[in-house]
């Protein structure tokens, strides 16, 4: 339904409803009816963009593309599933909190992300890292829990070159623990001498203004958040930082319980894209949950191999068209990977990309707004294979049309999904 839904968002909502009331009125009587936090709303949702979008237009050089986006500054917005909450709203709040997750959805994401990580009770939780308290949530600062941390606090020693460390893992904890805990921006001073220096670490192009009651979240409980707000759901398998199996607990068991909260809240799955860097984890549930296999996304994490090069098909192992042969239907590689620069500068589509389409394959991308200033360092690691096309902060949308009109993309992942909005509903995708 992603691939419909992405260009007609009304006819988008209708189907969810049709689907999401069949899926809570099957043969079996599990659920025999769908009650009102069940029922994805059949009319369109006005949402607010807020000033970021239009100051992003703002900032364009002269173009089709810049007077076109202008145009639709007092434009009503509707919610849009080609816009994808990137654990949440995480430009501005402290990602993967119940916070982050609403910002997301009243700035328009159809689509919002829980990445899926482990207690030590086994528990699922949202976190991006099985590993990442000690620099998102403020562990360090609850002694009885920090002494609990995998590696506790150890200050900076900068005359001998040492950094400060902490790691803290959802494993070293139980779910009781850790819904004490508060989310706070992602970041870590690494020359701090003192626990409250090392959790001061927010990027200066983010804000933590929101930063100080982050609510964290169960799995469970972000379903409940996201059925409720009539969003779609796309869950990510976080690879585990600890050996495998975990006190019984074997990767088949994580990526089934996975799946089986949705089950268990009566959620559709065509309203679910089950996501995960390991193949593995995507072949699994192709072959044993065939209910989400359809939308099961498959995050291509080759780019991290020496060898790659996404014009270089000689270096894609296994190749597009094996891939579709085994049952993936949708893959997910980074911004970067999707486009390179023409003999003209002008941004298009890599071979990847071409590949990919070629193969039958949809494509969903990410991460954008997620590197800082544009004009410093033109764009970083996102924009690494177009850098010498990116010197203001319209770039973002310089991409995005690209993305959207010559790729293909059936949606976009960001850190604030209102930019993603704007533009979805400007150019009426």
């Amino acid at each position: 339904m992603i691939k419909e839904g992405m260009h007609l968002h009304v006819l988008t909502s209708l189907l969810i409803s049709l689907l999401l009331i069949t899926g809570c009125n099957d043969d079996n009587d599990t659920n025999t009816s769908a009650t009102d936090e069940q029922q994805v709303i059949a009319e369109p949702i006005v949402v607010s963009v807020g000033p970021r979008p239009s100051y992003l237009v703002g900032q364009m050089q002269d173009s089709d593309l810049k007077t076109q986006l202008a145009q639709c500054t007092n434009k009503t917005m509707y919610r849009h599933d080609f816009s994808i909450g990137h654990r949440g709203a995480a430009m501005q709040f402290p990602e993967h909190t119940k916070e982050s997750y609403q910002a997301a959805i009243d700035s328009g994401a159809g689509i919002v992300e829980c990445d899926v990580t482990f207690t030590q009770d086994k528990e699922l939780v949202c976190r991006h890292s099985q590993c990442d308290l000690a620099t998102t949530t403020n562990i360090l600062a609850i002694p009885e829990l920090a002494e609990k941390c995998s590696v506790p606090f150890s200050p900076a020693d900068l005359v001998n070159g040492v950094m400060a460390t902490a790691q803290c893992c959802t494993s070293d904890i139980t779910l009781a623990e850790f819904k004490t805990l508060k989310g706070k921006m992602d970041g870590a001073n690494p020359a701090a001498t003192t626990v409250e220096a090392f959790m001061d670490g927010t990027a200066n192009w983010r804000t933590d203004l929101y930063s100080y009651h982050g609510t964290l979240m169960t799995h469970a409980e972000s379903i409940e958040l996201f059925k409720t707000a009539g969003v779609q759901m796309t869950p990510e398998l976080k690879s585990a930082s600890v050996t495998m199996p975990f006190d019984g607990f074997s990767q088949q068991d994580y990526a089934q319980k996975m799946l089986d909260e949705y089950v268990a809240a009566g959620v559709s799955p065509a309203l679910v894209y089950p996501q995960s860097f390991n193949l593995e984890d995507v072949k699994y549930w192709i072959a044993n949950t065939p209910d989400f296999a359809d939308q099961a996304v498959y995050l291509d994490d080759r780019y991290d191999l020496a060898d790659f090069d996404p014009q270089n098909s000689m270096t894609w192992s296994p190749t597009m068209d094996e891939l579709a042969n085994d049952g993936v239907k949708i893959v997910a590689p980074p911004l970067w990977v999707l486009v390179t620069l023409d003999a003209d500068n002008n941004i298009v589509p890599s071979a990847y990309a071409l590949a990919a389409k070629a193969a039958g394959l949809d494509i969903i991308t990410w991460t954008l707004e997620r590197s800082g200033v544009l004009s410093d360092g033109a764009g970083g690691w996102y924009y690494q294979s177009i850098t010498d096309a990116i010197d203001n902060e319209g770039d973002a949308f310089e991409l995005l049309d690209v993305l959207a009109k010559d790729v293909g993309v059936i949606g976009v992942f960001s850190d604030w999904p209102a930019t993603v909005t704007y533009y979805a509903n400007c150019m009426a995708l």
